[in-house]
Formats: structure tokens, C-alpha cells, sequence
């Protein structure tokens, strides 16, 4: 997490810590906060309380700046704003969020020899160095993207899982750090289940006091930029296609709602659990995540209620 250095960073600092205890707080949010705290520091160094015009100017859409990325970068400062409102620490206007634009973007179906091709780079890491951060590599890669394969957990909720967040006793995740407000469970299948009881006794031998399931080299937990560097380095392997980690939720969500084109009977209630399953608060916002697929679109029409529309997504990271 980054630190602030402007005169509103004691505020910004019990703000933090305001959200983190329920679970509401990312480091896209510390990111965001904190590159306003250096907008702050650089423009009225001596202000101890966010004034109008330094919000204004924050909130302006840059020229180069697309809709959704200008509401990523003040989504949090508009949180922070409101924190200090309710408690009578300023009386300054809440900076109005841009409007959401659609995104167009269509995830790359995965083909069973691209799979294929992608585990078997990830169990053929080089076993040339004895240094804990490669031996740590080589036993947690294999193992993470084979849970988001198999789970549709997202990338940073794999990444942030705690030693006490699973357990290895009936394979259930429980997801607290996750891109919603509530936490859920998953519960993961037997197979994967075994290969994350071998990873853990494999990473306590280095790290036997871990606080995650996945650790760095540190026993810290590990950075965002992990998971799509190592899948970059082993897709890159055998496979030209460009796709990236978060789209296996995108397959694991198709591959069951393949499995129950022939079932008829149950179709919502199957497309309402697995919804929940992935962390979704409502199955209308999971249908937007499956209609970007090709042929699901005919699959939802004739399975699930005429009268539910697909909504529109709700990319907002705080």
C-alpha cells in the first residue's frame, strides 16, 4: 500500500482504515487516493482539509481520458469526500462521477489444445534456480491459474487468499477480499482440492508461518502485477492468441452454461447460484458477463425469462 505525505494525510489514513475494516478497501483504491494526496500536496501544500478547487481540478476529464478511466481514477476521492461530509469535516461538493460508457471488448474462447498447451508450460518451469522465489514460482503457478480455471475465482481474490481463508480439510475458499462488498465461499472440486493440499506442504517448508496461501518470496502476499506477468510468460509459450487471466471466469461461467442447454427445467435457478458462486450479488449482473460471449446469447434467450433483461455492467472499482 502506498503512503500519503500531504497535509490531508491523517484524514486519508483514517479513511483507510475507516473502509478496510469491513472489507470495502483495494489497492486500486490506496492507488487512487494516494495519486490525489500527491495532486493535493503539489497544488495547495498547506491545506489541511480537500478544498473545492483542488477537487474540481481532480474531477476535470483529461483530454486523452475515456469516460470509465476518469470515473476509476475519482471513484475513491468521491468516496473520501462523502466520509469527510457525514462527519462535518467539510462542507465541499461532491465531485460528479462521469457516466459509464458500454464496453465493447469480447473474451477469447479458450480451445482445449490452448489449455492444454498453457498447463503444460506451467508445470515445465525450469528447475534452474534454488532460490526460494523460483522454487516459490514453480510450485504456486501451476496450482493458481488451475483455480481460476477451475473455480472462476478472479485473479486478486486468488492472489489475497489467507492460510485461514481455506480450508484444506472440505475445500472450501472463503472469498473476503473480493470486488463486491459481501464476502462469499467457493467450494473447489476434489482434483483441484489435492493439488492445493500438495502446495501448502510443499511452500511451509519455506514459509511454515505464511499469512497467504500464495506467497512471495517474502511470505508477503504477493503483487497485482503477478498473475498477468506468469500467465503472459507461459500463454506466450505455445499459444499466439492474445487472452489474459480474467477471462478463464469467463470460460469457467461457459462451460457451465453449456452443460445445461439440455437440462430445461432449473435453467435460473443453476444460472442464480453459479452467480453467486462467483461473487456476483445478482444473477442479472452475471448475465451482462456471459452475453459477451458468441452463441450464449441464444442459450440465455431460450432458457432464461422473457422479462429480464441483461443489464449493464458496473465496472466501478470502489
Amino acid at each position: 500500500m502506498r503512503e500519503y505525505t500531504s497535509k490531508i494525510a491523517p484524514l486519508m489514513q483514517e479513511f483507510e482504515q475507516y473502509r478496510l475494516a469491513p472489507g470495502r478497501w483495494s489497492e486500486n483504491c490506496n492507488l487512487h487516493l494516494s495519486l490525489f494526496d500527491g495532486h493535493c500536496a503539489s497544488s495547495c501544500a498547506d491545506v489541511e482539509v480537500p478544498a473545492q478547487e483542488m477537487l474540481d481540478a481532480w474531477r476535470s476529464q483529461r483530454e486523452t481520458e475515456a469516460n470509465n478511466s476518469c470515473r476509476f481514477r475519482i471513484c475513491a476521492v468521491v468516496s473520501f469526500v462523502r466520509y469527510l461530509r457525514k462527519r462535518g469535516m467539510t462542507d465541499v461538493r461532491i465531485p460528479i462521477i462521469p457516466r459509464k460508457e458500454a464496453r465493447t471488448y469480447i473474451p477469447h474462447a479458450f480451445s482445449e489444445m490452448e489449455l492444454c498447451s498453457f498447463f503444460d508450460a506451467c508445470d515445465s518451469i525450469a528447475n534452474y534456480s534454488k532460490t526460494e522465489g523460483q522454487i516459490s514460482r514453480r510450485l504456486a503457478v501451476p496450482v493458481f491459474f488451475r483455480l481460476l480455471h477451475s473455480s472462476g475465482i478472479r485473479a486478486n481474490e486468488a492472489r489475497m487468499l489467507r492460510q485461514n481463508d481455506v480450508s484444506l480439510v472440505n475445500g472450501v475458499l472463503n472469498i473476503e477480499h473480493s470486488k463486491g462488498r459481501g464476502r462469499h465461499f467457493i467450494a473447489v472440486r476434489e482434483s483441484m482440492l489435492k493439488l492445493m493440499r500438495d502446495c501448502d506442504r510443499a511452500i511451509a517448508k519455506m514459509h511454515p508461518n505464511r499469512l497467504h496461501f500464495f506467497p512471495a518470496r517474502d511470505g508477503k502476499r504477493r503483487t497485482k502485477q503477478w498473475a498477468p506477468v506468469n500467465f503472459k510468460k507461459m500463454w506466450g509459450k505455445n499459444n499466439s492468441s492474445r487472452a489474459v487471466p480474467y477471462e478463464f471466469r469467463h470460460n469457467y461461467a461457459i462451460e457451465n452454461i453449456n452443460r445445461w442447454t439440455d437440462d430445461g427445467f432449473g435453467f435460473h435457478q443453476k444460472l442464480r447460484t453459479l452467480g453467486k458462486s462467483m461473487g456476483r450479488s445478482a444473477v442479472e449482473s452475471a448475465k451482462y458477463c456471459y452475453s459477451l460471449v458468441p452463441r450464449l446469447a441464444d442459450v440465455l434467450a431460450e432458457h432464461a425469462n422473457e422479462d429480464e433483461a441483461i443489464p449493464e455492467a458496473c465496472y466501478e472499482s470502489c
